[in-house]
């Protein structure tokens, strides 16, 4: 009986040292408190990224030059349990003087409501720092919005966020609504954004849309967006044959859909883009019991004629992704259409089946956040119920929503107010 006890106590040693040897947190859905650890992990472009259900849900991704047994180890802040969740990785090659990689990704699943937590990256014995992860608590809530980030050196760009999330710095997310970058196969520039938006990236979600200069190659011919779709690890409820393409997600009380609109860039390889993303917005958008709707689309809805006088003749109108989609944002209720593509600032007011009619969505173009600028290039169109002054400069939006109100405020750089749109409920 001695000699039983003496090896069960020795067994329950050895075990414990294995814990301790792990780090001391346990795999999926488990918590116990950490051993000593390193804090010399340093995660390259470490991201938030939004989930469908940002309630309980988050997605976090980052980078390595060198392959390694990652996890992710997350607790409630203040709290000594922690739980972690094994990443999974995948190679990624670098260009442009940027070294090849491997892409980290892990999708929490189980977070609780309305909670405060914070995280890091682990591998062997050495951490990262943590960083802070809020979910949803379903109410109330405010995001910055900005649109055509790409630039030709990303300082102006830089400038822009960082005095925008300065001045919100309660935003709970952030939006870009595509041309993230001016060259989507360059991954200097991609690198060179992601740096531009730390520190907000790791400790707040990005809401990332698909624009057309995400499909260039580096001698701008046009791709599928690789670089985009590997990036960011967007909420899988689109098409499974076209991850990260286009997607939807909710916060609060508020549904969105993400859309992918270059059907232009992408025709060689996904010719029936648009007709596949009709059906599933129509379903994606019914089916949700959320009070607003709202769409994120990089293209605009409506066409512009050019007010440059070298530039081909174009009729004002609405665009192949207006008359594509304008249909379905009527009959399934959408509240506010969200777009950019011109870099331009206009808001177009209520629009239904093509007209003017407070029963449609109220439609928004965002102007640019980066330094490539159109000035004079546009017209204005019938419908338009106010433009940025012009020349036009850089300027972001922050989406406030409550149970009464859709709020949109547009600001220049240095923080001063454009413009104001306002969506209600009809009574």
């Amino acid at each position: 009986m001695t000699y039983w006890k003496t090896c069960f106590g020795a067994a329950l040693a050895l075990l414990a040292l294995a814990v301790s040897a792990c780090g001391g947190s346990t795999g999926k859905g488990g918590s116990s408190p950490s051993s000593s650890v390193i804090q010399t992990m340093q995660p390259q472009a470490l991201r938030q990224i939004v989930a469908a259900d940002n309630t309980k849900e988050r997605t976090i991704m980052w980078q390595l030059k060198t392959e390694k047994d990652c996890t992710l180890e997350y607790r409630m802040r203040g709290s000594e349990g922690i739980s972690s969740e094994k990443a999974t990785s995948k190679s990624y090659k670098g260009n442009n003087g940027v070294s090849d990689s491997y892409l980290y990704t892990v999708r929490l699943t189980n977070l609780t409501k309305g909670t405060d937590y914070e995280y890091r990256t682990r591998t062997g014995d050495t951490v990262s720092e943590w960083y802070p992860l809020k979910t949803d608590d379903g109410k109330s809530f405010k995001a910055v919005v900005v649109s055509d980030s790409q630039s030709s050196d990303y300082a102006d760009w830089e400038r822009l966020f960082k005095s925008a999330m300065v001045r919100n710095m309660d935003a709970d997310f952030f939006v870009d609504l595509g041309d993230i970058v001016d060259n989507g196969e360059d991954e200097y520039q991609w690198q060179t954004w992601l740096k531009s938006v730390e520190p907000t990236i790791s400790d707040i979600p990005l809401v990332p849309a698909l624009g057309n200069h995400e499909a260039y190659t580096l001698d701008w011919k046009m791709m599928l967006p690789e670089r985009y779709t590997s990036h960011f690890n967007v909420p899988q409820n689109g098409d499974s044959a076209l991850a990260n393409h286009y997607y939807s997600f909710d916060w609060g009380d508020v549904h969105f859909t993400v859309l992918d609109t270059s059907l232009y860039e992408e025709k060689e390889w996904i010719p029936d883009l648009y007709e596949k993303e009709k059906v599933w917005a129509k379903k994606d958008i019914l089916q949700s019991k959320k009070k607003w709707k709202v769409v994120l689309m990089h293209k605009d809805p409506f066409q512009y004629s050019f007010a440059d006088p070298s530039r081909p003749a174009r009729q004002e109108g609405f665009s192949e992704e207006g008359q594509t989609f304008m249909p379905i944002f009527d009959e399934t209720g959408v509240d506010l259409v969200l777009s950019a593509h011109l870099h331009t600032y206009r808001d177009r007011g209520h629009v239904y089946d093509f007209k003017r009619n407070p029963k449609g969505p109220a439609y928004v173009i965002l102007g640019l956040s980066g330094n490539v600028r159109y000035p004079g290039l546009w017209k204005d169109h019938a419908l338009d119920e106010y433009t940025a002054p012009q020349p036009e400069t850089d300027n972001y939006v922050v989406l406030e929503a409550s149970e009464d109100a859709l709020i949109l405020t547009g600001y220049l750089p240095d923080g001063s107010e454009l413009h104001r749109t306002e969506v209600r409920k009809s009574e």
